[in-house]
């Protein structure tokens, strides 16, 4: 990671600084198809809520003959500037192999990495991964519709999947990606990277602690300025063909799963809105979405993304006996959370370009071989991924028809 000055700190801190998606390649070929304070005081889940997403930033394991190896599926800049430089912080996974639609990219690449020729895949010889020892799992980092294709692929080679959020672009989608898993008896896990950072840790603790009282009202801002048409490697996000949706899918997804986690439930109905925005970019895909979610114990979840305001990633849940802010909230360092009650402010936050303060990526790497190594589930499982797919699809449908929709799927963990 280049060092920044801290003059350009603010600036570059934000998501899409440093985040795009696949370059113009990949595109061509699919468009057809559709540290924080040392005594953070990590909180168990409560009892008879396992299956809610709970972060976890431990990684305790005996070390193994050798480190579990992934192949990374997609080298736009997420891919490079994140989970490729994360790997030297891993304590048991390594990176054996890479997948991409351009090979001059990849060879270079696989050079920085130390990954031989061999180990090197494009998207249609991908299959032949089956054949690599070295590899374990693969982490699909592509456009939001090509994730269900190259898991279900992946799970054909008899290789565990990684798969970056949201899930897929619909539940049919998410459920073929689990029933694959399932065939196969591999493991599937959704990227869900916060559940990984510190000062998240530290907020559900919180939370759940009762230090903030009953939770009742949670209010989640998730905003890029991400409709740049002169950089190609956006266009899939305002390709509806590739991303199912905009800033929601991209980002809005991000309150969607924050609000989950936060208030501790799942929402039984949903209300939502779109703002009209004229623009031939946004003929595909929305713009500004807002979102109102309603828990069965009266709380309320308020919910926003956009590509055209400035960058913010932030969360309110307000209690009756206090308040916690994360600002910010979601960013991949720097976020910070504090305890707001009778006047008194306590704060705890990660500094940028620290070991801890990117754990959230290594943590996440590790999880998987962890899990796997103790016959434990993941965190952040398919039925997880498919529960906020199936509440995107849901936000969508309320603002199209201008009606509440209900989401009290109170049997869907049954199925897990």
């Amino acid at each position: 990671m280049n060092a920044r000055s801290p003059k350009d700190a603010p600036k570059n801190a934000t998501r899409r600084g440093v985040v795009g998606a696949l370059g113009a390649s990949l595109l061509a070929g699919s468009a057809t198809k559709a540290m924080a304070q040392p005594s953070m005081g990590f909180a168990p889940p409560p009892s008879g809520l396992g299956g809610r997403p709970f972060p976890n930033l431990l990684r305790p394991l005996a070390n193994g003959p050798r480190k579990f190896g992934y192949a990374v599926v997609g080298l736009g800049k997420y891919a490079i500037n994140q989970i490729l430089p994360a790997f030297a912080e891993c304590q048991h996974a390594r990176l054996t192999a890479l997948v991409s639609g351009d090979a001059t990219k990849a060879r270079r690449i696989g050079k920085q990495y130390g990954i031989s020729e061999s180990n090197l895949y494009s998207y249609s010889d991908f299959d032949k991964i089956a054949q690599n020892p070295d590899v374990d799992a693969v982490y699909i980092i592509l456009p939001n519709a090509l994730h269900a294709d190259f898991a279900v692929r992946a799970f054909r080679a008899g290789k565990h999947v990684m798969c970056e959020k949201p899930m897929a672009t619909s539940v049919e989608d998410c459920q073929r990606m689990i029933d694959a898993g399932k065939r196969a008896n591999k493991e599937l896990m959704i990227g869900y990277r916060c559940h990984f950072d510190p000062i998240t840790n530290k907020a559900i603790s919180l939370a759940r602690s009762g230090a903030i009282g009953k939770p009742q009202i949670i209010t989640t801002d998730n905003n890029d300025l991400g409709a740049d048409t002169t950089d190609p490697t956006t266009h899939w996000r305002l390709t509806r063909a590739l991303s199912g949706g905009g800033s929601l899918m991209d980002l809005g997804i991000y309150g969607v799963n924050g609000s989950r986690y936060m208030m501790n439930d799942d929402p039984i109905e949903v209300r939502a809105m779109i703002a009209p925005n004229s623009s031939p970019v946004f003929s595909q895909v929305e713009d500004i979405i807002t979102w109102q979610f309603r828990y069965r114990s009266g709380g309320i979840a308020h919910g926003s993304s956009s590509f055209t305001t400035y960058s913010t990633t932030r969360f309110c849940l307000q209690g009756d006996k206090g308040t916690l802010l994360m600002d910010p909230a979601t960013s991949y360092w720097s976020n910070r959370v504090s305890l707001c009650k009778s006047g008194d402010i306590e704060t705890w936050s990660t500094p940028m370009f620290t070991i801890d303060a990117l754990n959230q990526f290594s943590a996440q790497l590790d999880h998987l071989p962890i899990s796997i190594a103790k016959g434990t589930r993941v965190l952040a499982t398919g039925e997880e991924g498919m529960q906020d797919v199936r509440l995107l699809q849901s936000i969508y449908k309320a603002a199209h028809t201008g009606r509440a929709v209900a989401t009290d799927w109170s049997d869907w963990r049954k199925t897990i």
